[in-house]
């Protein structure tokens, strides 16, 4: 992953120290990677000794290694244009143009980010055992339990026993009636829904194989879960970090499901070509009119 991506996502797990440290390099990526240990501690109201402890926390061996890897990155953002208002507020009185400018770029990074921090040995561990699932059990609430019924619908039409849940009590219902073989999906971009990780707790009490999806892979949930798959979040004006944080989910979850599909190819095809003739009826000609009985209405 990106290194202002880690940051951005990580930042809500650091101790307070580090956190400050954090909020400073955001705020000016391109300023932070000019300013001296000294200087970036007083912009952060912090210590050179809490700015060496952040770049060990990054896994650099030093402040110079962090300043070149922010300089790195900000020139490489610089080179791209659509990037330029990523991070920017909107405000009420912005046009159209700026608001689908802030909107698409913000989208566009933000799949980027979740394509380069993906775990695919996860993906594919993942993968496998939905394939290979009894039953799949996908769990999320607000935002994210959409996610979770896109999901679902997207399995069932593999064939695979899929269900989705956005209510706490019949989720941990159906998570005791799991059992070896059986796979638990939770999706929470905080990783600290309570009903989520209670979800997934109750899921892998069974034997379930749990797995979480979340934006902090250090949260409650990430911590229950047998496998954790991350996304990343960018949070603009009126997009708070949750509802951002969709986009990021359905390509976490794509990327499973196509690869759930490449293991079930010959059931996959089977499956597609009879719902495909089962709703073929309700589709109008391609002109898109009906015909009456004396020609086009």
């Amino acid at each position: 992953m990106e290194l202002l991506g880690r940051i951005r996502t990580e930042r809500h797990e650091m101790p307070e120290a580090l956190r400050k440290v954090a909020d400073a390099i955001l705020a000016d990526p391109g300023e932070a990677a000019r300013l001296t240990i000294v200087d970036l501690a007083e912009r952060s109201g912090t210590s050179t000794a809490t700015i060496t402890r952040f770049c060990r926390a990054m896994g650099f061996g030093g402040y110079a290694e962090l300043r070149v890897a922010v300089a790195t990155e900000t020139g490489r953002v610089k080179q791209q244009t659509w990037q330029t208002d990523i991070g920017q507020e909107i405000l009420p009185g912005d046009s159209l143009e700026k608001v689908l400018g802030v909107v698409s770029g913000n989208d566009i990074r933000l799949i980027q980010e979740t394509g380069d921090q993906l775990d695919l040995a996860v993906v594919a561990k993942v993968a496998q055992a939905v394939a290979g699932a009894g039953r799949v059990l996908l769990f999320g609430v607000s935002s994210s339990a959409a996610v979770a019924s896109e999901m679902e619908y997207r399995l069932q039409r593999m064939r695979v026993p899929t269900w989705s849940r956005s209510d706490a009590h019949s989720a941990l219902t159906d998570a005791a009636l799991l059992g070896q073989g059986d796979v638990a999906i939770g999706i929470s971009h905080s990783g600290r829904t309570r009903e989520v990780i209670e979800v997934l707790a109750e899921a892998g009490s069974h034997g379930a194989i749990t797995v979480a999806v979340t934006s902090h892979p250090r949260s409650p949930l990430a911590e229950v879960a047998e496998l954790v798959l991350t996304t990343a979040s960018r949070e603009t004006t009126f997009r708070a970090d949750g509802f951002a944080a969709i986009h990021s989910q359905l390509l976490v979850l794509d990327v499973v499901y196509v690869s759930v599909a490449q293991r079930t190819y010959e059931r996959t095809r089977q499956a597609f070509d009879v719902t495909v003739r089962a709703v073929e009826g309700h589709r109008l000609p391609e002109d898109g009119l009906p015909k009456g009985p004396e020609g086009d209405i």
